[in-house]
């Protein structure tokens, strides 16, 4: 492990020469590489350079205290060793998450794709509820969301909802949400008071670049269409509404939430990439299955992912065992102490992985 530190380290001075370099500054492209390859190996080159001065400092001072005499200099000497070797302990634990390679995707803004799956008008009611805790979510971490296209029901619910999560980190955090969430409640609906159980789906796609995706015009069918609202009346007369056919896939994507058809046209290019992009991953997966069952939430819509029980109060969240009775606070976007389980689980299946 030391030997990759040191050569993540001789890298990082690499990069901060070629970053100070003139000829380098000539070229704002080249100069940005560098420099975001600077900053993304900083965090690994801090804590290397703590643990070796930690390291040093611990050596030393047991040195010193194999040769001091003086009770008082020793028992000082014994409480800074301890202080020493703890955070060396620390380090050592940080030092090999620090290590694991990186998904290329976690800086990305992503497209959350909500829809009501089995339990009618009280599926599509949950999925405003996740609709609601993802916007909470968002606006706590300093994200911006933007909705791309929805189909409300006359109730508050909604048959399907995607929308997009702008903000540093946005898909590392929120990649661990892809999979059925099942609902467990006495649904509104419901007039003799018993429980139903209701699910829905929750897709998690990093935004796609036009340089990442290369779709050719010629494999798009456009349509246009006024938009609608909920119970099928029309928001307008005019077709605004646009629904993309990318015929080599099959994938349909369509936008009516903005009043112009170029904004809808913009905004459905920029799912369709998504999916697209989505599409070759999991193919890319599929071909490394072990790898794919090595990791915390592979992705797959089909994984039941987590369960909401109302009565009990409580959210289990099936991939790592982890309950947590305080269902409202959840559902306001209090995410925090479950992403982080997560986070932490997918860091040591990929640890175990390495080793």
């Amino acid at each position: 492990m030391l030997a990759k530190l040191q050569a993540v380290e001789d890298k990082y001075l690499e990069l901060e020469s070629l970053i100070s370099d003139p000829d380098t500054m000539q070229d704002m492209g080249r100069w940005q590489g560098y420099s975001k390859e600077h900053a993304q190996l900083a965090p690994i080159v801090e804590a290397f350079r703590e643990y070796k001065k930690v390291s040093e400092g611990l050596s030393e001072d047991k040195e010193m205290l194999g040769e001091e005499n003086d009770p008082e200099m020793k028992h000082l000497l014994e409480a800074e060793i301890a202080e020493y070797s703890q955070r060396k302990e620390d380090l050592e634990q940080e030092l090999p998450i620090l290590l694991l390679p990186k998904d290329p995707n976690d800086d990305k803004n992503v497209i959350v794709e909500i829809r009501g799956g089995v339990g009618g008008e009280e599926a599509a009611l949950f999925a405003g509820d996740l609709f609601r805790m993802y916007g909470r979510y968002a606006e706590k971490q300093g994200w911006r969301t933007e909705i791309l296209d929805s189909n409300a029901t006359e109730i508050g619910g909604f048959k399907e909802i995607s929308f997009m999560v702008t903000g540093q980190g946005a898909y590392s955090k929120l990649k661990y949400e892809s999979g059925t969430h099942r609902v467990q409640r006495v649904p509104v609906t419901e007039s003799g008071g018993r429980i139903h159980t209701s699910a829905v789906t929750v897709a998690v796609l990093p935004e796609a670049e036009e340089v990442e995706v290369d779709i050719d015009q010629n494999d798009l069918r456009i349509d246009t269409y006024c938009a609608s609202g909920a119970g099928g009346q029309y928001v307008n007369r005019t077709e605004t509404a646009i629904r993309i056919t990318h015929l080599p896939t099959g994938i349909v994507v369509q936008c009516q939430d903005e009043k112009s058809q170029l904004k809808n046209k913009e905004k459905a290019m920029k799912v369709l990439r998504a999916r697209i992009l989505d599409v070759a991953r999991q193919e890319q997966a599929d071909a490394v299955a072990a790898d794919r069952k090595s990791q915390v939430g592979s992705g797959d819509r089909s994984e039941r992912i987590r369960t909401y029980n109302f009565p009990q109060g409580r959210v289990t969240d099936h991939r790592i065992g982890l309950t947590l009775h305080r269902i409202d606070a959840i559902l306001d976007g209090d995410l925090d102490e479950l992403l982080n389980a997560l986070i932490t689980a997918d860091q040591a299946e990929k640890l175990k992985q390495v080793k």
